[in-house]
């Protein structure tokens, strides 16, 4: 047999940089004793990728690092990195980090023309033997070959610093600027010298900033080559590469309740998947939020925690508005099982709330999600931006097994030509679809619901009215009338009518069992005295047959009688004759 060609090559090492969504990314981290770029305009987050790979070195994988800057001193990255919750200081005095500041005096190289390297490679390997450093960080490439003129000389010391790195086995990141117009680097050579080059975006849409993130080239290795929103916090660096996961979450057959005992109902009895993403969609006041708020009281209830995004109310004001539907959310906000996270949509970019959103549920930890409402997440009239972002989220919540609830904004205000879809059209990504109607009629507007989907379950087709009150919420069957649904007072009066009708069905009713029941008593009136008459004749008939059988019993014994007379006679007669004789 012949062998293949991937037998006996071993797989690339890599060192993981720590940083969530980078190593997911990247299939592992970034290439083991070889150079890594990371470039991109100012303001993008170049020196903070960078130095989050030291530390995180330094602190978790037991990798000392030497962070070599050319611009900023020591004194001043270690402020500026405070922010991340980095302790430089520490770190040094542990002998984990080495910060060494080098400057370039630009005017010098001018005059002389002259520039070498050497002095450089003695004070980083001095640094680095002196902690034994794994990992390196170069911070801005830019600054240390500033001002040099002869582009033979500086591509050549370009080449001899990533050798002098690779033969000396670190790993390193250098950071550099973005070249003018589409040029990715400023000299246009350091993308091809580099094994691994890692592109940091900022843009600006509607006045509002975004971050990405996007591997140019891996060699060796397979990784994610898709633009990924990224977020600097006060928890680090947080990359969220969802487009790069596959349809490989795994499911469960457990079933959330959904706090309403009749919406449970139409839902198999049993509530909705856990896990599941469900969307709860409808034209204004239809009673959307309520439906999440009880969700998320009904998990607390059971001891989970739960996040609550909300784009439309401040956090107390959700508190007050829902006390009125006799939901409670402030207990629970006490206990720590209840975060709730309002903003602004227009705070951030599409791509920063959904980081947000996914550094918010690692450090919490919920069970259950509510997003109200996803509609308000883009207020541009194009909205293709808005299903990827969605989907990103969906199956990041899914991958954890939280179960979502998403509310949307109906399309059309009008509540019976109103189209079967959402502002957004993501109901193709959700498991189970909520759709909430105002309907008018009689002077009225009142809500409806119906299960327009859920996936893996049995659920009511039926249309059921949706109240709000001040004793929470209830479902209750709706009548139809001709070719309208009946809600509200118009519902009332049908329940009242058809509650009359009922009465004098069942008055009629009584009245027809009395009619009968007089009748069953005069047929057993007749019955009786048709009995006594029979009986009476029967005595009679008896009573001659009896007469009868006496008289023929006195006949017989007359008979007897006279027959034994006789006899006797003939006795007597022949005595005499005897005697005469």
């Amino acid at each position: 047999m012949k062998k293949k060609l991937s037998e006996g090559l071993s797989a690339l090492v890599k060192a993981a940089t720590g940083i969530d969504g980078l190593d997911e990314i990247t299939g592992g981290g970034l290439p083991t004793g070889r150079p890594t770029l990371v470039c991109g305009s100012a303001g993008c987050g170049k020196t903070m990728l960078a130095m989050e790979f030291l530390v995180r070195g330094a602190t978790e994988f037991d990798e000392p690092g030497v962070f070599m800057m050319f611009e900023e001193n020591a004194a001043e990255l270690t402020a500026n990195v405070r922010s991340l919750g980095f302790d430089l200081e520490g770190l040094i005095s542990e002998k984990k980090i080495v910060l060494d500041y080098v400057h370039i005096e630009r005017s010098e190289i001018e005059e002389t023309g002259e520039y070498d390297l050497e002095g450089l490679f003695i004070r980083l390997g001095h640094a680095i033997d002196s902690i034994g450093a794994k990992r390196v960080v170069l911070d801005t490439i830019e600054a240390l070959f500033a001002g040099l003129p002869n582009q033979a000389v500086l591509r050549a010391e370009l080449r001899r610093l990533f050798r002098w790195l690779k033969d000396r086995g670190m790993t390193a990141v250098i950071t550099g600027e973005k070249g003018d117009g589409n040029a990715i680097t400023r000299y246009g050579l350091e993308e091809y010298v580099a094994d691994c080059v890692i592109i940091l975006d900022q843009r600006i849409r509607e006045q509002v900033s975004t971050r990405r993130l996007r591997v140019l080239k891996y060699r060796g290795t397979a990784h994610g080559m898709n633009e990924y929103p990224f977020l600097i916090s006060p928890h680090g660096f947080s990359v969220l590469p969802i487009t790069s996961l596959l349809l490989e979450h795994g499911v469960s057959t457990k079933r959330v309740p959904t706090g309403i005992e009749r919406l449970d109902e139409m839902l198999g009895g049993q509530g909705v998947f856990q896990g599941s993403s469900v969307l709860v969609s409808g034209s204004s006041g239809t009673g959307k939020s309520s439906i999440a708020a009880k969700f998320i009281e009904t998990a607390c209830k059971r001891g989970e925690r739960a996040l609550f995004f909300a784009y439309e109310e401040s956090a107390a004001q959700i508190v007050r508005n829902m006390r009125s539907v006799d939901i409670d959310l402030q207990p629970w906000i006490d206990r720590g099982l209840l975060q709730i996270h309002s903003s602004r949509p227009t705070l951030q970019g599409l791509e920063q709330h959904l980081v947000l959103m996914h550094d918010a549920v690692q450090s919490f930890r919920p069970t259950v999600v509510v997003v109200d409402p996803i509609s308000n997440l883009t207020l541009a009239d194009d909205d293709s931006e808005v299903k990827p972002t969605l989907m990103r989220l969906i199956d990041f919540l899914k991958k954890e097994q939280i179960t979502a609830v998403f509310t949307s904004l109906i399309t059309s205000g009008d509540a019976v030509s109103a189209p079967e879809d959402t502002l957004l059209g993501v109901s193709s990504l959700m498991d189970t679809w909520l759709l909430l109607r105002n309907v008018e009629f009689t002077g009225e507007r009142n809500r409806t619901i119906f299960v327009r989907k859920s996936r893996g379950m049995a659920h009511s087709n039926q249309v059921r009215e949706f109240i709000l009150s001040d004793r929470g919420i209830d479902l209750v069957d709706v009548y139809l009338g001709g070719d309208r649904v009946l809600t509200g007072s118009a519902r009332v009066a049908q329940e009242a009518q058809e509650r009359d009708a009922a009465t004098l069905r069942g008055e009629d009713h009584e009245r027809k069992l009395r009619q009968l029941d007089s009748k069953r008593k005069a047929i057993e009136a007749q019955i009786a005295a048709l009995q006594a008459e029979a009986e009476a004749d029967s005595e009679e008939v008896h009573f001659a047959i009896a007469q009868e059988l006496l008289q023929q019993k006195a006949t017989h014994r007359n008979a007897d009688a006279m027959k034994h007379q006789r006899s006797g006679s003939t006795e007597q007669l022949e005595d005499v004759v005897e005697t005469t004789a």
